[in-house]
C-alpha cells in the first residue's frame, strides 16, 4: 500500500496528504485517523458525489471498533454508533450526512448540539449546509477523485494549544 505522506506545518494548521488507491485503502487510512480521534472531535468530509467520503468513514467507524456497517444515513440524516476510543474509552459516534437538505433551518429539529458538541466523536458528510453549526476547531477532510479508485486525501487540523502534539507527530 502507497500511503506517502506529506506534513505541512504552519502555525494555524497542520495538514497531510495521502493519495490512495483502492476502496481497502482509504478504508486504512480512515482506520488509522480513527486512532488519533478523542472526545469532541468533529471531522468534516467535503469532496463530489463519488470521491470516498462514506468509504473513509466505514474505515474511521472501523477504527473506532463501530460493530456495525457504517452505511450513510442519506435519508436518515444521521446515525449512531458505540465505538470504543484507541485507549479504550467508550465513545458514541455519529455519522451525519446532509446532502439531501436544501436549507440550513431543516438542521433546527436535529440535536445537533449533542453530536457536535458532545464527547462523541462526528464524522459530517456534505458539511457546507451546516457551517455555522460546526466548531471552528473540526478537523476537515477534502477528497478529490483522481481516478476510478485513486483518491487525494487532504487532512487538516486547526491546531489549538492543547492540541500541538497531535498534528507534530506522524500518523502511524
Amino acid at each position: 500500500m502507497n500511503l506517502r505522506m506529506r506534513i505541512a506545518d504552519t502555525r494555524d494548521t497542520c495538514a497531510w496528504s495521502r493519495t490512495t488507491h483502492s476502496a481497502a485503502e482509504t478504508r486504512t487510512l480512515g482506520a488509522r485517523l480513527a486512532k488519533r480521534l478523542k472526545p469532541g472531535d468533529v471531522v468534516l468530509l467535503w469532496g463530489d458525489l463519488g470521491s470516498g467520503k462514506t468509504t473513509l468513514a466505514q474505515g474511521i467507524c472501523h477504527g473506532l471498533e463501530v460493530v456495525a456497517w457504517a452505511n450513510s444515513p442519506t435519508f436518515t440524516l444521521i446515525n449512531e454508533y458505540d465505538g470504543r476510543l484507541a485507549d479504550g474509552q467508550p465513545v458514541r459516534v455519529y455519522h451525519c450526512d446532509f446532502y439531501r437538505l436544501r436549507d440550513s433551518d431543516e438542521l433546527n429539529t436535529l440535536a445537533l448540539d449533542e453530536v457536535f458538541y458532545g464527547d462523541g466523536v462526528a464524522l459530517v458528510e456534505w458539511p457546507k449546509i451546516a457551517e455555522e453549526w460546526l466548531p471552528q476547531e473540526a478537523i476537515r477532510v477534502h477528497l478529490t477523485r483522481l481516478g476510478p479508485h485513486k483518491r487525494q486525501i487532504d487532512i487538516i487540523k486547526l491546531i489549538g494549544q492543547t492540541e500541538e502534539d497531535r498534528c507534530s507527530t506522524r500518523m502511524a
